[in-house]
């Protein structure tokens, strides 16, 4: 009785939201970053050609997540990291202990010429439970909350209205209020992506058999 007391109180501790003064001071040094992608074979770090946009999103482990997106005709590159918390350049040992405020997401740099952002929005939420606030199944923490970090005006539009309409058809389906975070990169937090180490770098496309979490609900998004 007393672990499964103890269990509790560590699961409620990482599922609430750390403050700006509690957070871990994290460090200056940035995560070493691979050159390439390991399955687009493109440079990770910027300058990204020209007519590239980016998209910021966290709908649990960052692992699954990354691989959605990769698969996508039209992304360019994609990226395990952080953000949304207030800790710069956290290591993933601190963002699972809930004192960092980080979300695991995944950066897409994508043609929106070929897929646009909105396609991006659809696979967001139908490939995720936006209503479990700080957990995703099993995995429970800050870190897993569902989270949209927009980057300009329009993204932020299209991000609120698909989540209005996206919680009417999910309360039809008989799910509860959508509790997804939606906010300007630039000015969240510690106001920033920091990306992953570079284990974390598409990791399933170096470990096809590893932990892959999908806690998608079965409605549709009709973004």
């Amino acid at each position: 009785m007393a672990m499964f007391d103890q269990l509790s109180q560590m699961m409620a501790r990482r599922s609430a939201m750390v403050d700006e003064a509690s957070a871990l001071p994290g460090r200056d040094e940035a995560m070493p970053v691979p050159e390439r992608h390991a399955v687009t074979g493109a440079p990770m770090l910027p300058p990204y050609p020209e007519g590239m946009e980016t998209a910021v999103f966290g709908l649990g482990c960052f692992w699954g997540v990354e691989r959605e997106f990769w698969q996508t005709e039209g992304v360019h590159v994609t990226a395990s990291g952080y953000a949304g918390g207030f800790t710069p350049n956290p290591a993933y040992e601190e963002v699972c202990s809930g004192r960092t405020g980080h979300a695991e997401v995944v950066q897409v740099v994508f043609d929106p010429a070929v897929v646009a952002y909105r396609d991006l929005l659809r696979m967001f939420w139908e490939n995720h439970d936006p209503t479990q606030g700080m957990r995703q199944g099993n995995d429970v923490g800050t870190q897993y909350r569902s989270i949209i970090l927009t980057v300009g005006d329009a993204q932020a539009a299209a991000a609120a209205e698909t989540a209005a309409a996206f919680e009417k058809s999910l309360a039809e389906a008989g799910y509860g209020a959508v509790t997804t975070e939606i906010a300007p990169l630039a000015t969240t937090r510690a106001g920033r992506f920091y990306f992953a180490e570079p284990v974390h770098q598409q990791y399933l496309a170096k470990n096809p058999n590893g932990y892959c979490p999908v806690h998608a609900t079965g409605v549709r998004c009709g973004a």
